[in-house]
């Protein structure tokens, strides 16, 4: 039985599907301006939102809170700011809060964050600050009735004792307020349902994302994805692409629409996707899979 894509397996897909986007703030004139072309190609497809990341130790606090803020003020999307717990205190935090509640922000997705660089890859809690993501979404619960968001990880944080702690924090997170969890990016539709069994299991009903990166780069996804399985499969259809960058946007297009096919598949109707800032792959995965494009007020 042949296992590849081929057309006619995405020929019947009815776009009866929500997605979301994950984009980081530009440190420049030029990676803004692709950043807003990546917003402007895929507003069209009506996410239920967006979503902009924060830097390691709070580094683009400003420049996040800058792309919310105009998301708010220039389109009609639903932005979500993300916030951590590294590098400030419950009050700066509390500050953030309020500031994101002002501009009319009123989703945050809530990590504990990466350490910084020159920590030593520990995490370590200012005395101050919130010690975990669990009681960040406590605190900002506490604060402001916003929607909160927090990570999943299908194929464990890498920093979990074991599995079971790891479901364990994520259901702190829901039990301290959290609405809905996003997943980290993973690249196999088994590993999926195994994780979602188990999150079940554990009597975890809020709705859980899965996380959709298409590879541009094995190495960089290996490096970005920590305990994140590459299946062999997957590793040679980028084999010999090192250096054609179109082919292989062109193949990490199709393999991802495979992946969110065998998530179809399975009962999955929504879908997370990190961008990059860049929207060609996701508005192709979004095409193959039947969404398209809706008028939107600007």
């Amino acid at each position: 039985m042949n296992s590849q894509p081929d057309a006619s397996q995405f020929a019947a897909m009815p776009g009866d599907i929500g997605v979301s986007f994950e984009f980081f703030p530009p440190k420049s004139a030029a990676m803004e301006a692709q950043l807003w072309d990546a917003i402007t190609a895929l507003a069209p497809l009506d996410p239920a939102f967006v979503s902009v990341t924060y830097g390691a130790g709070g580094s683009t606090r400003e420049r996040t809170h800058a792309t919310v803020a105009r998301l708010v003020r220039e389109t009609g999307l639903v932005p979500a700011a993300h916030l951590t717990c590294v590098g400030a205190s419950r009050g700066e935090i509390a500050e953030i809060a309020d500031r994101y509640w002002e501009a009319g922000v009123r989703h945050i997705v809530a990590l504990r964050g990466d350490p910084p660089p020159g920590s030593g890859g520990r995490f370590v809690p200012r005395d101050d600050g919130y010690a975990n993501a669990a009681a960040l979404v406590a605190g900002l619960a506490a604060r402001h009735p916003f929607e909160l968001s927090v990570a999943a990880y299908p194929e464990v944080h890498p920093e979990a004792a074991s599995a079971e702690a790891d479901l364990d924090n994520l259901k702190r997170k829901i039990d301290a307020g959290a609405t809905r969890a996003i997943s980290q990016f993973f690249f196999s539709a088994d590993t999926w349902f195994r994780f979602i069994d188990r999150v079940l299991a554990a009597g975890i009903s809020v709705p859980v994302l899965p996380g959709i990166m298409p590879v541009t780069n094995l190495d960089g996804i290996r490096r970005m994805g920590g305990n994140v399985a590459i299946p062999d499969g997957l590793a040679a259809m980028f084999a010999g692409l090192d250096d054609r960058p179109g082919p292989r946007a062109l193949v990490a297009a199709v393999a991802a629409t495979d992946l969110c096919r065998r998530l179809y598949q399975g009962g999955v109707r929504d879908f997370h996707f990190y961008t990059l800032n860049r929207a060609d792959q996701a508005f192709a995965i979004c095409q193959l899979l039947g969404l398209r494009p809706k008028d939107l007020p600007a």
